[in-house]
């Protein structure tokens, strides 16, 4: 009991709302997971194609196939990059002049954007490729980052002559926390996860291995989005970043269930982020997925099945 004679309540985080700090981003997180336990009425997703044909002669990205703009893709048998055909960002955009009001600025955009195709089949992800395979996708992003970031200070698969909001953000953020603590901000962050408990595998292995896990999360193609933040490049090559830790970001929108979504609303878009979960919670759910596919196991289920039924005849 606390002085007023009322039962004190210990906190729990998976049962209190409460901030969580994003030290990357300098920001504050509203964590609700006790948010989980509400039914749910609201708008219910059609689960994805699982039935994907290997090649589709109406899919613009396969080998051999005609794209939009009539370029004809090769008949590439590995890991793939071209040219956007219809790119956010050109290398030959038009200044837009310096003569603005403060409050109505614009600044000039150039860039190159490149669109990747990690396998020339079309019913096949990420985790469900051979390691040798994704070390290809990775061995492409790092021919990328040589090529481009000689000349623009951020590069992915696209590349800008300007450095983007998020990175921006981020480089302020490890710089300062560099500065005070004399260590970069991820390595401390790694070696605090890796105290608790921790695997040192290569990173074709971990991404392949993370991903077959939100596969198996609800058993389907797990959608997201994914990219890397590394120190910038182009002019920036020159400057001491030592704060900088090459990290990957995967944001996949699923919350519940293969057909109820996470949206932004009103509170995140006018407010702050919110989530339903804690960061352990989440990394308890995976941690606790299998390694191998479900559609691996669900292919040998199968085989075993049809054992049975030849044997019987």
């Amino acid at each position: 009991m606390d002085m007023s004679g009322k039962n004190e309540v210990s906190f729990d985080p998976k049962e209190h709302q409460h901030l969580r700090y994003n030290p990357l981003r300098d920001t504050w997180v509203l964590v609700s997971a006790h948010r989980m336990k509400r039914p749910w009425a609201g708008q219910v997703e059609k689960p994805p194609e699982e039935h994907i044909p290997r090649y589709d002669p109406r899919n613009p990205l396969c080998p051999g196939n005609t794209r939009a703009n009539g370029e004809v893709n090769s008949d590439y048998d590995s890991t793939f990059v071209f040219e956007n055909d219809f790119p956010a960002l050109q290398p030959d955009a038009p200044d837009p002049g310096s003569d603005q009001h403060p409050l109505f600025q614009s600044k000039a955009a150039r860039g190159v954007c490149k669109v990747m195709c990690f396998h020339p089949w079309s019913d096949i992800t990420l985790p469900l490729m051979e390691k040798h395979e994704v070390v290809k996708v990775i061995d492409k992003w790092t021919g990328l980052v040589e090529e481009l970031g000689t000349t623009y200070p951020w590069v992915q698969v696209w590349a800008s002559n300007f450095l983007p909001n998020e990175p921006a953000l981020s480089d302020r953020c490890q710089r300062a926390y560099y500065q005070k603590h004399g260590e970069p901000m991820l390595l401390q962050y790694a070696r605090q996860e890796a105290e608790k408990k921790g695997l040192c595998v290569g990173l074709a292995d971990i991404m392949k291995r993370l991903l077959t896990k939100y596969d198996n999360l609800f058993e389907i193609s797990f959608p997201y989005s994914m990219g890397w933040h590394g120190a910038p490049t182009g002019p920036h090559l020159k400057e001491d970043n030592s704060h900088w830790q090459l990290h990957a970001h995967y944001y996949p929108p699923l919350l519940r269930s293969a057909t109820v979504k996470k949206f932004m609303v009103g509170y995140e878009m006018l407010a702050q982020e919110q989530r339903d979960l804690t960061p352990e919670q989440a990394a308890e759910k995976l941690r606790n997925l299998p390694e191998e596919h479900y559609k691996s196991r669900h292919n040998q289920e199968k085989g075993r099945g049809n054992g049975k039924e030849d044997g019987g005849k």
